[in-house]
């Protein structure tokens, strides 16, 4: 045994994400060195304050007789609560409990009218004579409605597209308890109505659809009930249990109805209680960086009251509630379950779906924040590039365990991508391993892709379409695989490859640069001449490339025939440098157009 590293009888050590060698040497008793050698021994060379990955600490637990638990983020932020007397899940006396208002957020497809429909149920419920009408967006507002002769509360989140709800839910937090999916009866479903759908059905949230436009000449109601029948969505006049309500958002057409119908399904389907008394808990929908007021976060209360002067901690920020307004931009001493309120006073910008709680005082806040800020970033310094890649999958089958690939699906048309569904669907693969397309849509890979991918630890497969500036990083950052193919068989071949456990890729693409057409001049003797902007990376003189425009390819395998610095001709021209780009035969250039260029590279088997 050498090395002197203690030997357990199957004892349990728990270990949080991103934990080092030092810190399981505390657990045992042991010295870091003495793992440190260890670890040589098994084939790795690991530091001793190394952040590890998950596999790499229950390797060394299994090979010294420890049964090594890897805490979740959840567990572990309760185990950091824990220590200062905190529990989230501590159970609640039923006599405490008061109903709380919905909360629900709306999707559905651009143009299908989300944003009318928000103005329309604001504005219905604006108290007369109140200055400016609909006021400053602050991310989630309240509305009133009248429902039995009683007055009840319904508290919408009013988030840009499906970011934030799909952000929230790869963190773990339910913030909505109803999704209204709106949408058009002129243009029925269309792709992101059904990436709405999945984002709710996946979060498990009950769902009101407002069929909207119905003053509009085409409108077709009924016909959005059937299409939407097989996706699961089924209209009570059909016998099903999805409350349909037809809605004109832009003539205010039957908003009561759709409210009285969100009400409805809460008070049928969904227990809404919380405590009113204690310290508050709850999430932090959105945040920014205010020029004058510094870290300004939305918060929706879920349990318990927030008051001003409350210490709180949101995520790895934390501080004093100096101020809190409505939506309306009203101060307010309180803020109560399932109630939004602009918080002023923290000292950082917490993340969307960050949980935030009030702390009894200051310095509690601080360490809790400060501990949450530590364990987050050994977590990611470990997980950093550790999503599952195909290559993962071909290790894990050859290794016997039961696994799943899970796909999103991305194309330039709808019909390329049924196609590539379609094939996918139909491939033949053994009992151990499972395929499952989460989502499929039209046009260029965006975050919120990268989002639902991150939260399903699904690979992404762009065909003919591509991943451009934030979204690119955001993948990067989150450790999502994003494969680009341009023929529809090498996509099925590889993926059927890594589902029989046979991919054994030999080339791999790396990108060296993009570049944007600021101008395109004509040439007698050259053809098309683009003048560019080079963005990213560099462009090397007869590099491979390939022509994006809008975020789809309009044309592969060009070849840079002619590069220039001004007069000169050049090998290659880095980032931030202008330059002068010819792609031979190929004339068809636009000014906003993206040309990417890159080489093939040997990738060394594994």
């Amino acid at each position: 045994m050498g090395s002197g590293a203690p030997r357990g009888q199957g004892q349990e050590v728990r270990l949080p994400r991103g934990a080092s060698l030092s810190d399981f040497a505390d657990r045992i008793g042991a010295n870091p060195g003495s793992l440190v050698q260890e670890m040589f021994n098994l084939g790795e060379m690991v530091t001793a304050t190394q952040s590890c990955t998950d596999e790499t600490l229950q390797l060394l637990g299994e090979h010294l007789g420890f049964d090594v638990k890897i805490v979740s983020p959840e567990d572990e932020d309760r185990e950091i609560l824990a220590r200062f007397d905190i529990d989230l899940d501590a159970e609640i006396n039923e006599e405490r409990l008061v109903s709380r208002p919905p909360v629900v957020t709306v999707m559905g497809h651009v143009d299908h009218g989300k944003t009318k429909l928000l103005d329309a149920i604001r504005s219905s419920n604006v108290v007369e004579g109140e200055a400016g009408g609909i006021t400053q967006h602050i991310g989630a507002y309240q509305v009133h409605v009248e429902h039995e002769g009683e007055d009840r509360a319904i508290t919408f989140i009013d988030t840009p597209g499906h970011e934030a709800f799909t952000a929230m839910r790869a963190r773990g937090a339910q913030a909505t308890d109803i999704v209204v999916l709106v949408v058009a009866a002129d243009d029925g479903v269309m792709p992101q109505t059904i990436e709405a759908l999945n984002h709710a059905q996946a979060a498990e949230v009950p769902i009101v659809v407002a069929v909207n436009k119905i003053d509009k000449e085409g409108a077709n109601p009924d016909k959005v009930r059937q299409q939407l029948t097989e996706y699961g969505l089924v209209a009570e006049e059909y016998g099903g249990d999805t409350m349909f309500v037809n809605i004109s958002a832009k003539s205010r057409i039957n908003i009561e109805g759709l409210l009285e119908a969100v009400i409805l399904t809460a008070d049928a389907s969904l227990d809404l209680r919380a405590p009113l008394d204690g310290p508050a808990q709850g999430i932090a929908i959105e945040a920014h960086l205010d020029r004058g007021r510094g870290p300004v976060a939305t918060v929706l209360v879920q349990k318990g009251t927030l008051n001003i002067g409350d210490s709180i901690v949101a995520g790895r920020a934390y501080g004093r509630v100096r101020a809190m307004l409505d939506d309306n931009m009203r101060p307010m001493e309180t803020a109560v379950p399932s109630q939004p309120v602009l918080v002023l006073g923290l000292t950082a910008v917490p993340g969307a779906g960050d949980t935030f709680l009030a702390a009894d005082d200051d310095r509690t806040a601080r360490q809790i924040a400060e501990q949450r800020q530590a364990r987050r970033r050994a977590a990611e310094m470990a997980m950093s590039g550790r999503r599952r890649s195909l290559e993962d999958l071909f290790s894990e089958l050859k290794e016997g365990e039961k696994t799943s690939l899970n796909l999103i699906l991305k194309g330039d048309g709808s019909g390329s991508v049924e196609a590539l569904e379609d094939a996918l669907v139909k491939l033949e693969v053994s009992d151990e391993v499972t395929l499952r397309i989460i989502h499929r849509g039209v046009g260029s890979v965006t975050q919120d892709d990268v989002n639902l991918a991150s939260a399903s630890d699904a690979i992404i497969i762009g065909f003919n379409v591509r991943a451009e500036g934030r979204t690119k990083d955001l993948a990067q950052r989150e450790g999502v695989e994003i494969r680009y193919y341009t023929v529809i068989y090498q996509a099925i071949e590889e993926i059927e490859s890594a589902l029989k456990g046979m991919l054994k890729p030999e080339f791999e693409e790396v990108e060296l640069g993009s570049a944007e057409v600021r101008e395109v001049f004509r040439s007698s003797r050259f053809g098309s001449i683009a003048g560019c902007m080079v963005r990213s990376g560099l462009i090397r003189r007869n590099g491979k490339a390939r022509l994006i425009r809008d975020g789809v390819v309009v044309a592969d395998n060009l070849t840079v025939v002619g590069l220039r610095r001004f007069t000169e001709d050049a090998t290659e021209v880095r980032e931030g440098f202008e330059c002068g780009i010819n792609l031979g035969n190929y004339n068809d250039i636009q000014v906003g157009d993206v040309i990417d260029t890159f080489e093939m590279r040997e990738k060394p088997r594994a």
